[in-house]
């Protein structure tokens, strides 16, 4: 990673518990997630300067803007902060809205500023506009304008997009992957869409009561959680327990028995022979067997079991195998709708299943509660889903 632009460190016990640390590069877009309450518009606040928690560094580039001795007031930080609800001015149009953001500066300037950030942000011809003649996302464009129009060390997000609908949503995502490359800025972006922060982000920290529990590549950490409670805020399904039968060090696995099974996953010497561990597959590394044409490929952990649950879910179906037909041990996968057709696949029937050994992922031991099988998809599909 570059060289961090913003490093932040929050700690306190009261009103809101922190124990938060994370750094954000100049150009890099970092993620903030976690459950309602879990401290991220806090923090968001506090790198702004609205909030002063009892113990803090917060460093952006060269200027130190809290520490021990030191706080910065908001109006000397030059933040941009885009809030969930725009909190633009009713009474002014797009362009006044803008323009009150740049401060003392001559008003030929100001107009010719606000302008150029309109059309930053694909507002051309709608400056005169005031908030009510705009749509939602028109909004948030002003919004991100005004945030722009302080010249930012560091622009925030928070939960920017969560106000308007699906399809502006999307647009207004694929708009920011686009302006963030024309900005040399950290932005730090607060979202409960877990979706959303694996499209947009470099990196992605998980936060849970006020405190930073993993940091990393969306992807990666999504894969790879470091314990079950980071697995259940990054809704990893398919978590099991499971005890080490054997390291194989020259062949880089680990052997883990899991009811009859014993499946080979990456390597983890930390690991003893015997120890209890939890493990977890993502429905992504889970590989259906074709009925009509085995393939070599299905040698790599094998299992069977019966198809408990099926529905289609946009152009996949998600599916729940109850394992050796067992009804408290299911998994999930994902499977294209095509692939389903197929296979003629339906409840009832079955099937077989890969477990790719890079995608097995081991973890310390805890219990694990029992959860109702797929409360994440809509309704069952009891007929088999043949071809369209």
């Amino acid at each position: 990673m570059a060289e961090p632009a913003l490093r932040v460190r929050l700690a306190q016990r009261a009103p809101i518990p922190l124990a938060v640390e994370f750094e954000c590069a100049a150009g890099e877009l970092l993620a903030l997630v976690g459950p309602s309450g879990s401290g991220k518009t806090t923090t968001l606040r506090a790198i702004a300067g609205l909030v002063r928690p009892r113990e803090a560094e917060i460093r952006c580039h060269d200027e130190v803007w809290q520490d021990a001795g030191r706080f910065v007031a908001p109006q000397a930080r030059h933040v941009g902060l885009v809030f969930q609800h725009y909190a633009l001015f009713p009474h002014m149009s797009a362009r006044g809205n803008v323009e009150a953001a740049l401060g003392a500066m001559p008003a030929a300037a100001r107009r010719a500023r606000a302008r150029s950030l309109l059309e930053l942000v694909h507002l051309a011809g709608l400056e005169d506009r005031l908030p009510r003649a705009l749509s939602g996302g028109q909004q948030q464009r002003v919004a991100v304008a005004r945030a722009l129009a302080r010249d930012p060390k560091v622009l925030l997000l928070d939960e920017p997009f969560s106000a308007v609908d699906q399809v502006t949503r999307r647009r207004l995502q694929r708009e920011l992957a686009q302006l963030r490359q024309r900005l040399n800025l950290p932005i730090v972006l607060v979202t409960h869409d877990l979706e959303e922060a694996a499209s947009l982000a470099d990196r992605m920290v998980v936060l849970a009561s006020g405190e930073t529990l993993q940091a990393g590549p969306p992807f990666e950490l999504m894969a790879r959680p470091r314990n079950v409670q980071i697995a259940r805020l990054v809704d990893f399904r398919n978590l099991f327990h499971g005890e080490i039968a054997r390291q194989e060090a020259a062949a880089g696995r680990t052997l883990v028995r899991w009811l009859g099974y014993t499946l080979e996953a990456v390597s983890r010497p930390e690991f003893g022979p015997g120890e209890r561990v939890c493990w977890g597959v993502l429905p992504a590394h889970c590989i259906l067997h074709r009925r009509d044409r085995p393939s070599r490929g299905e040698r790599e952990n094998p299992i069977a079991g019966v198809i408990g649950e099926l529905v289609r879910f946009g152009e996949n179906a998600a599916v729940t195998m109850r394992v050796d037909g067992r009804q408290d041990t299911e998994l999930q996968l994902a499977i294209p709708l095509h692939v389903a057709q197929r296979n003629r696949l339906a409840v009832g029937v079955e099937i077989g299943v890969s477990l790719l050994q890079d995608g097995i992922h081991l973890m310390p031991y805890e219990p694990l509660e029992r959860r109702p099988a797929a409360t994440w998809l809509a309704g069952p599909v009891d007929q088999p889903l043949g071809e369209d």
